[in-house]
């Protein structure tokens, strides 16, 4: 009998030992930053037109805001590449980026915490994350669907009707509003940036934000044409003239008014660029193999070196002059990464050009505190850390 006693002790003991790690490891692994967020799908959507590639309804993500906050708003178009020709959008079809059937939660954290310390001036926003289902930047608006491949192009029609289910939440009546977007998503917020802005109350303090999303047209053919077969196909696929401004298409073919350089100057809402000159999806598409895995292993030789070189200096030729940066806010590291305002914007983690991070510099430029055009003259790439 006092052995089985014994024996139920240790057990027991054993038990409340892995229970109390268990807890310890809940509380070193949970970061009070971050919090998941269900979807929401916009199932009016469907009888306008505005589907994903497969056809299902589009979504996004809301968590409101609260306190003096309840009347701002940020919403952020996704990011996630793009589909060039009918095989690649089948593809991406199957999958999160092409249908919502099979969007899970969202991670908010970033520019998107509800952390007063980890985000000082946007903790307490209306925050919106609107997912990224068309493949086309949301720039398509095809009225034919293919009854082989039953591919939908609607990008430009999911944009106009989230926004409509988000002006009757109460984006209409906002005080202060953000349209940003990330990687494939920066073009739409530039390209939509004063659609957004008219929607609001004249009143309202409108800006838009572009977050490692303004890939531009390199001079050099070799280095060029990646990204000339990538928007050929999409405005092809996506028939993106009919949405992009006809300022530029009426001067030049519809793929080459999908690079943001082209459209910028025709907005006249003020735009925040934020960007590495050396941004990782740009190196990836345009140089390929080991020119890219030499950045990150510090291993570039001197003619590797040279294309990026060369890289860097048509990126800050094409982005707007910083003669008015109260219109036109600008925030150039040259760190080798790829987005920031979800993984790199606290005030501890925020990457830092002249001694000024960019969640303070972005913050300063939006609330008219400081107008903020700020560019690390290095001319080649600091590995990335994250």
């Amino acid at each position: 009998m006092m052995m089985v006693t014994r024996s139920l002790q240790l057990f027991v003991l054993l038990v409340c030992s892995l229970t109390i790690v268990t807890i310890e490891c809940a509380k070193i692994t949970q970061n009070p930053n971050i919090y998941n967020v269900t979807k929401t799908i916009v199932h009016s959507a469907v009888s306008k037109g505005a589907v994903c590639l497969d056809g299902s309804p589009p979504a996004y993500y809301f968590v409101p805001g609260f306190g003096e906050g309840a009347k701002n708003w940020i919403i952020q178009l996704s990011g996630g590449a793009w589909c060039k020709n009918v095989s690649d959008c089948q593809d991406r079809s199957r999958g999160a980026n092409g249908s919502s059937k099979y969007m899970g939660l969202q991670k908010f954290e970033g520019i998107h915490s509800k952390n007063k310390t980890a985000n000082p001036d946007f903790y307490n926003w209306n925050k919106v994350i609107i997912a990224y289902c068309d493949g086309g930047s949301f720039t398509g608006d095809v009225e034919h669907v293919d009854p082989a491949t039953k591919l939908h192009f609607r990008g430009a029609r999911i944009f106009t009707a989230v926004m409509e289910e988000l002006l009757a939440k109460g984006l209409k009546s906002a005080k202060n509003a953000i349209l940003a977007g990330s990687s494939a998503g920066g073009y739409p917020a530039i390209l939509y940036c004063d659609r957004f802005s008219s929607l609001l109350p004249k009143t309202s303090r409108v800006k838009c934000l572009v977050d490692c999303g303004y890939f531009v047209h390199f001079k050099n053919p070799v280095l060029a044409k990646p990204w000339q077969s990538i928007y050929g196909g999409v405005a092809t696929l996506q028939e993106s003239a009919k949405t992009l401004p006809k300022s530029c298409t009426s001067k030049m073919k519809p793929e080459l008014c999908l690079y943001a350089e082209n459209i910028q100057q025709y907005i006249k809402t003020p735009i925040f660029i934020f960007m590495s000159a050396f941004d990782n999806i740009e190196t990836q598409y345009t140089l390929k193999g080991n020119i890219y895995d030499c950045i990150d292993k510090g291993t570039c030789t001197t003619s590797q070196n040279n294309y990026l070189k060369e890289m860097r200096s048509d990126f800050l030729n094409a982005l707007p002059k910083g003669n008015n940066p109260k219109h036109r806010g600008v925030f150039i590291d040259v760190v080798h990464h790829h987005t920031c305002i979800i993984k790199r914007w606290t005030p501890e983690s925020g990457i830092v050009v002249h001694n000024v991070s960019a969640p303070k510099a972005f913050a300063d430029w939006y609330f008219d505190r400081n107008y903020t055009y700020l560019i690390d003259e290095r001319d080649l790439p600091l590995r990335n850390k994250l």
